[in-house]
């Protein structure tokens, strides 16, 4: 299972590859006014070079993708759930120039369903 406090991921478009560690995770009405968890990652490329990016998960599309998949929410599955989609932006480079990245419904769905089926394969091999 994905550990989201500290990993490594790429290769980007570039073949760089980041060390991301966690910073926080925290609902974002209290800092944007906005209805959504926001998860925050410092990333620091193979040149000692730090950057950040804010992974924000739309509340109202955690709350149905958890009701699809009989799934409660909680932070560590919100921070999961936000590590790989970070993974993903590394390697594709996908909205790379952004600070601060709103999750799409459909990206929130097939992490989730990653997730859970990391979390069976886990399990069955345990």
């Amino acid at each position: 299972m994905i550990n989201f406090r500290q990993f490594e991921a790429g290769p980007d478009p570039f073949g760089r590859k980041y060390q991301i560690l966690f910073k926080w995770l925290q609902t974002a009405i209290s800092i944007r006014h906005a209805d959504t968890v926001d998860v925050k990652f410092v990333l620091v490329d193979e040149n000692g070079a730090q950057t950040q990016k804010t992974i924000a998960l739309p509340h109202a599309d955690l709350q149905r993708v958890c009701r699809e998949t009989v799934r409660s929410l909680d932070d560590p599955w919100c921070a999961r759930i936000a590590a790989m989609h970070l993974q993903h932006l590394i390697e594709t480079g996908e909205d790379m120039e952004k600070d601060l990245v709103t999750m799409l419904p459909a990206d929130l769905r097939r992490h989730a369903d990653g997730l859970r089926r990391a979390e069976q394969t886990a399990v069955s091999a345990g």
